[in-house]
């Protein structure tokens, strides 16, 4: 009834519903009563239905747990198939981040420990008939020039003749020298005097004194050389010290002039030269040119450029090698650096003629006459005992033609004095056959 006063024993809407009795002796009836159950003695219980629900009590024994509803318990399709991307997105950057990783420390191992293919190491000996074989037993003997004197300074080469300190280069290094250091193929570097020196042959002697250790180079023979023989030149050129070159002989016999500087003639050399284009440049002068067994068979020169026409810098950029270069004979080297060694100069071979050297035609003319009125055919001189007459014209030297003076010139002086040569003459039209020996002059 809505107006019957509710009675104070009623259950309030706050309070717990009271536990139910225990029987005695069992287990619920030893726990003590909850602190918040107040039992009512004089009511009947509720029935199940009328018995309200229990309210959450957050500080109760056992809170209640939240359920999602609608899913299974330990969670369902969808949490499953959160949990595969979350694990596999892990795991990929795992993956990711070790790879990573390791190309990062694969890189540094790489560039740190890079090792190409490459030969092993081998023995530094070569064949003595190599251009290395060669070089090494050379080197030691070969010297570079460096020269002082009044027009300037300028670099050579030579080579060591023998165990006294003599040194064999051509006369166009040192005729100017004031001050002439040589240094070997070692670093060593001494002091050198002038031997003796003959502009003719270009060749000069200088000499160092109290160096221990000397290498001597051999030497050849110029007359066993053939053309297409391998060689070696071995020299300073540009002041490159222990510079080595190789080419083949290509040409004997090869008449050439070179000097001539003073504007007299004094100073012009004539060479039956050996022809090479192993490249020889400014600085080679005086070094010498090797077979393959390195014995010196010349003793570099002169050299062709590309254009000797031109002046100041036009003609110095062609004074480089274009593999034309020139050596002296080493048999007529040996013979001069004897002389000059023994007397400080050298004897020239003469057949005692004055040529006419304004001829234009083929082979050498004798003169008229002579300088200061004198005869062009020395009396009593080897040209005279063998019949050469004046205006006669040489030909041929032992069978060998010549087209000038200079070409005679040169001949006669690839032999010694005291040879004896055959020459061909033409006179009235006629050829012949003239014998006659060398005789000798001393040369400057």
């Amino acid at each position: 009834m809505a107006d019957q006063p509710q009675s104070d024993t009623a259950p309030k809407w706050w309070s717990r519903p009271a536990a139910p009795q225990a029987e005695a002796g069992s287990a619920a009836a030893e726990r003590p009563a909850q602190p918040d159950s107040v039992p009512a003695a004089d009511t009947e219980p509720l029935p199940a239905e009328a018995v309200p629900a229990p309210r959450y009590d957050p500080w109760g024994e056992q809170p209640l747990q939240v359920a999602d509803r609608g899913k299974a318990a330990g969670g369902g399709p969808v949490v499953r198939v959160r949990h595969a991307l979350a694990l596999g997105l892990g795991i990929a950057l795992l993956a990711g981040g070790v790879g990573g990783w390791l190309g990062v420390l694969a890189e540094r191992r790489s560039s740190t420990r890079l090792e190409l293919p490459q030969a092993a190491v081998e023995s530094k000996n070569r064949a003595p008939e190599s251009v290395a074989g060669i070089a090494a037993t050379a080197l030691p003997g070969v010297v570079t020039l460096h020269v002082r004197g009044s027009a300037g300074s300028g670099t050579g080469t030579g080579f060591v003749l023998d165990g006294q300190g003599h040194i064999l280069t051509n006369n166009h290094v040192v005729s100017d020298a004031k001050d002439i250091t040589v240094t070997f193929s070692t670093g060593e570097s001494v002091t050198a005097q002038l031997v003796g020196r003959d502009s003719g042959y270009d060749l000069a002697v200088v000499k160092v004194d109290g160096v221990r250790g000397l290498q001597p180079l051999s030497l050849g023979n110029s007359e066993n050389v053939k053309v297409g023989d391998p060689v070696v030149a071995i020299g300073a050129p540009f002041d490159l010290s222990n510079t080595v070159t190789a080419g083949i002989i290509s040409a004997t016999g090869r008449p050439i002039t070179a000097g001539g500087d003073k504007g007299d003639g004094s100073d012009i050399s004539y060479v039956d030269a050996l022809q090479t284009d192993a490249p020889i440049n400014p600085g080679n002068s005086g070094g010498p040119l090797l077979d393959a067994k390195a014995r010196v068979i010349g003793i570099n020169s002169a050299i062709r450029g590309a254009d000797a026409s031109g002046d100041g810098a036009e003609r110095a950029k062609q004074s480089g090698s274009i593999g034309l270069g020139f050596a002296i004979p080493v048999n007529q080297g040996k013979r001069v650096a004897e002389e000059l060694i023994r007397t400080g100069r050298a004897t020239h071979p003469v057949i005692g003629v004055t040529l006419d050297m304004e001829y234009t035609g083929d082979g050498a003319r004798v003169g008229t006459k002579g300088e200061g009125g004198k005869p062009a055919v020395t009396p009593d001189g080897p040209g005279a005992r063998a019949g050469i007459q004046g205006g006669d014209v040489i030909t041929k030297v032992d069978g060998v033609r010549v087209h000038g003076g200079d070409e005679l010139v040169i001949k006669i002086r690839a032999h010694r004095p005291g040879d004896p040569l055959a020459l061909t003459v033409l006179r009235d039209g006629r050829e012949r056959t003239l014998d006659l020996v060398l005789g000798s002059a001393n040369g400057s």
